[in-house]
Protein backbone atom coordinates (compact mmCIF):
# COMPACT_ATOMS: atom_id res chain seq x y z
CA UNK A 1 0.00 0.00 0.00
CA UNK A 2 1.52 3.17 -0.83
CA UNK A 3 1.99 5.85 1.74
CA UNK A 4 -0.51 9.35 0.75
CA UNK A 5 0.95 12.24 1.27
CA UNK A 6 -0.94 14.55 4.05
CA UNK A 7 -2.66 17.74 2.19
CA UNK A 8 -1.70 19.99 5.13
CA UNK A 9 2.07 18.64 5.49
CA UNK A 10 2.29 19.69 1.57
CA UNK A 11 0.74 23.11 1.85
CA UNK A 12 3.09 23.98 5.00
CA UNK A 13 6.00 22.41 2.86
CA UNK A 14 4.75 24.78 0.06
CA UNK A 15 4.06 27.66 2.72
CA UNK A 16 8.12 27.56 3.91
CA UNK A 17 9.29 27.54 0.04
CA UNK A 18 7.39 30.75 -0.30
CA UNK A 19 7.89 32.40 2.80
CA UNK A 20 11.40 31.43 1.93
CA UNK A 21 11.64 33.13 -1.25
CA UNK A 22 9.62 35.89 0.11
CA UNK A 23 12.40 36.57 2.60
CA UNK A 24 15.13 36.00 0.09
CA UNK A 25 13.69 38.67 -2.16
CA UNK A 26 12.86 41.01 0.50
CA UNK A 27 16.71 41.01 1.60
CA UNK A 28 17.87 41.15 -2.12
CA UNK A 29 16.08 44.81 -2.26
CA UNK A 30 17.26 45.49 0.90
CA UNK A 31 21.02 44.73 -0.36
CA UNK A 32 20.54 46.46 -3.37
CA UNK A 33 18.84 50.04 -1.91
CA UNK A 34 21.29 49.67 0.25
CA UNK A 35 23.96 49.71 -2.49
CA UNK A 36 21.93 52.74 -4.23
CA UNK A 37 22.57 54.68 -1.12
CA UNK A 38 18.51 54.56 -0.30
CA UNK A 39 18.68 53.09 3.27
CA UNK A 40 20.10 55.38 6.24
CA UNK A 41 18.49 53.83 8.71
CA UNK A 42 19.27 51.07 10.77
CA UNK A 43 19.23 47.58 8.44
CA UNK A 44 17.45 44.98 10.85
CA UNK A 45 14.76 47.83 11.56
CA UNK A 46 14.21 47.99 7.48
CA UNK A 47 14.69 44.60 7.21
CA UNK A 48 11.93 43.83 9.62
CA UNK A 49 9.66 46.59 8.44
CA UNK A 50 9.90 45.35 4.85
CA UNK A 51 9.57 41.67 6.39
CA UNK A 52 6.28 42.77 8.26
CA UNK A 53 4.81 44.26 5.27
CA UNK A 54 5.57 41.28 3.06
CA UNK A 55 3.67 39.05 5.99
CA UNK A 56 6.95 37.58 7.25
CA UNK A 57 7.42 37.72 10.86
CA UNK A 58 10.89 36.13 12.02
CA UNK A 59 12.39 36.25 15.23
CA UNK A 60 14.48 39.49 15.83
CA UNK A 61 17.84 37.49 16.44
CA UNK A 62 16.90 35.90 13.11
CA UNK A 63 16.73 39.59 11.32
CA UNK A 64 19.57 40.95 13.40
CA UNK A 65 21.65 37.88 11.79
CA UNK A 66 20.09 38.73 8.35
CA UNK A 67 20.85 42.12 8.68
CA UNK A 68 24.88 41.31 9.48
CA UNK A 69 25.24 39.53 6.66
CA UNK A 70 23.30 42.16 4.29
CA UNK A 71 25.82 44.44 5.83
CA UNK A 72 28.99 42.35 5.74
CA UNK A 73 28.29 41.29 2.08
CA UNK A 74 27.54 45.18 1.01
CA UNK A 75 30.63 46.46 2.68
CA UNK A 76 32.72 43.38 0.82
Amino acid sequence: MAAQENPETVNDDISQADEEATVNDVAEDVRAEIRLGHVEDDVAHVLEERLDEAGVHLRPEKVDDMADEIENDVSS
